[in-house]
Formats: structure tokens, sequence, C-alpha cells
């Protein structure tokens, strides 16, 4: 499964179908779509990971309304998950072929998973721009979304540059990183200061007083050469080591690629290339857009009752108020509640305040330890 490096996609046997130079500013799509999700326990699990989840508005899968956005954005869309998804992916988007999924043997952080797709693609398209939009983002506003991709998607092509897609911060988010880029926009984009990794809540407020910060969304935009350029001369043990997964791919040695992917050290792509490049530009955005990380999260989005309760499926409600209810098929009654989350589905529930949303991977940890792996 996965794409087919000796096939006739390969360099120097012929364009794939769809296939622009970077100078077309048509860019080829890539998908993130890994990861279970585990602060949205237990509906959130490894046969239904988040991204596979009907949390935006439109009632369809997360995945699926990237792949939409994607699709009218790029020439290509490419998958990129771990073999162990393939099939929840596929049943998501029956429309997608073999041939547009990257796959990888095992999840090792961010810098190794675009390291690969950008090696996979660059086999095939050369000096195209590469976009990366994660599937698992609640996304509203496409003429938004439309012009701040272009815009990534033209610096990336004319300037010899990283491109990532920042949003001003609508409240002091502690959740979420933050890029410092302050400046007047020129051609669209705006010379990234620095990352920053999840504040506190007293940094985040001086963040949004000060101006000039943004939240990070992993949206990014780049020439697969530079990209690549700029992996080797921050992260080169990783540019290796993935050289040598390629390498055994095109021999057709899955098993030696697993291998070595799995030896290669987890890290993301924002500590290991991101922090440090001296090539990296914003495009301040205007749509709107969630990662949805905990149910607290989920709760604010979903329409709330005179009581400030936020509910799906049947429920009776006493005296409860500023609650999440989410059932699955039977009734849920509560009483006397205040400030709650309370998640029903066929074999666990989870009842937790809102305040501690943040610690349901907690009990994902305590489950793994526990052997109880039929939870997970």
């Amino acid at each position: 499964m996965g794409i087919d490096l000796a096939g006739k996609g390969a360099r120097g046997r012929g364009r794939l179908r769809g296939e622009r130079s970077a100078s077309s500013r048509r860019p080829v799509a890539v998908i993130p779509a890994g990861g279970a999700g585990t602060r949205l326990w237990p509906r959130s699990r490894r046969s239904t990971p988040k991204h596979v989840l009907p949390l935006g508005d439109s009632g369809q899968p997360l995945l699926r309304e990237t792949y939409d956005r994607a699709s009218r954005l790029a020439s290509e869309v490419f998958v990129l998950t771990e073999v162990a998804q393939s099939e929840i992916i596929q049943k998501v988007l029956p429309e997608i072929d073999s041939g547009h999924l990257i796959l990888e043997p095992a999840a090792r952080g961010t810098t190794n998973a675009y390291g690969l797709a950008a090696l996979t693609l660059s086999e095939r398209y050369e000096d195209a721009v590469m976009l990366v939009m994660p599937a698992d983002h609640v996304v509203r506003g496409r003429a938004g979304v439309t012009k701040a991709v272009k815009a990534a998607v033209r610096a990336a092509a004319t300037t010899n540059s990283l491109v990532t897609v920042g949003l001003k911060p609508s409240f002091p988010s502690t959740g979420l990183g933050y890029i410092h880029a302050p400046g007047r926009v020129t051609s669209g984009a705006l010379r990234v200061r620095r990352f920053i990794e999840k504040p506190d809540l007293s940094s985040a407020r001086r963040f949004m007083k000060a101006g000039g910060y943004y939240w990070n969304l992993a949206w990014f935009a780049w020439r697969l050469d530079v990209f690549l350029r700029e992996l080797g001369l921050h992260a080169p043990r990783h540019l290796a080591g993935l050289r040598k997964v390629m390498a055994a791919r095109v021999a057709s040695d899955e098993e030696g690629a697993s291998a070595a992917y799995k030896r290669l050290r987890v890290e993301v792509v924002d500590r290991s290339v991101m922090e440090k490049t001296d090539r990296l530009l914003l495009v301040p955005a205007t749509f709107e857009w969630a990662d949805i990380g905990n149910w607290s999260e989920l709760g604010d989005r979903v329409r709330a009752d005179a009581h400030g309760n936020s509910v799906e499926g049947e429920s009776i409600l006493v005296d409860t108020s500023g609650s999440l209810i989410l059932g699955a098929g039977r009734l849920v009654a509560a009483i006397g509640l205040d400030d709650m989350i309370i998640v029903d589905t066929e074999d666990a529930i989870l009842v937790c305040p809102r305040s501690r949303a943040q610690d349901v991977r907690k009990v994902v940890d305590a489950l793994r330890r526990a052997g109880k792996t039929r939870y997970l």
C-alpha cells in the first residue's frame, strides 16, 4: 500500500496527471491524518480517531471536510497517515486510491512525517509547492481560507521560504502555540521572529495586548526542495534516516523501510525546523478555525440552551447548568450538576468537571497501564 516509487510516476518516467511546476502556484496538498485525540476519549479511539469524528458543522468527519477543502485548492491531494490507519482513511474517503496515501510505518512525529511526504512527492513533482492542511481542524469561511492559502502558496513559490498561516488570537488560549511576527505585511506575508510553545495565561494575555502574535495553526506551504534543504540544515540526522527509508522502499524492502523509520527520533517540525530556520514567513488569515482538543472546547461550539447546557441526544436535566451532555442512543439524566461533562458511548461513560477536560488523557494512560486495551 502507499505510493509506488518505482512506478510510472517516478522522476524521469513521465509526469503524473495534474503535475505542475511551482511557477503554476497550484500546490500539491498533503493532509496529515494521524493520532487518536486522547483528550476526546471515549469517542476518539484507535478505531475512531479524532479526524473521523463529525465535530464540525456539516455532520461529516473532519477528514472529509478537510479533503473537500484541499481538493478545491490543490492539483492533487494526498493523505499522510500510519499504515495502521489506512483502512480507516479509505472508509471515510472511498474515492482515494492507494497511490494517494503516504504511509508511515508508525507515528514518529511531524518532522519525520513531513520529511517522508516531501521526499516521496519530490520523486514525482520536483519543485512543486507542498501544502499541509491537518485533518482534524474545524474551519469556517471558505473565502478566507482560499485567500490565505493562495497567498501562502504564492509566497512559498516565489521567495524560497517556508510559509505558515496564522490567526490573530481571539482569546488568551493556553492550549495553542503562538508565532511572533511583528511588522507590516509585505506581499501578503510577515517575517517570523520566533515560535512560542503553549504559554501560561499571563503570557497569553500579554501577547494579545502587545499585538504581532498569531496562533500557530500548523498550516504550511513550502517548495519541496526548499523544505528538504532546511530539513537537512537543521535536522540532518532525520533527513539521512529518511533517505534510508526511501531507498529501502524503492528496493521494495518494506520491512527494512519500516525498521529504519521506527529508529528515527520522534520530533515535531516546529522544534526541529520552524524554530531554527531564518526562512520563515507568516500569512495572516481571517477565517474561523478551531483545533478541538478536548470536550470542553467542543462544548463551547455546541449551541447551549437557556441554562448553558450543550446537549446531543436524549436527556433529562434537573437543576443542571453549564454542562456538556453527549448521549449515544440512551437517555442521560442529570441532577444538580454545574459545569460538568458527560460523554456516553456503547461501552464507556466519561464524567468529569469541565475544568478537568485536559486530564482525560490521564484516563487513556491509566487504561493502557491496566491493560484494558479493549477500551482504547
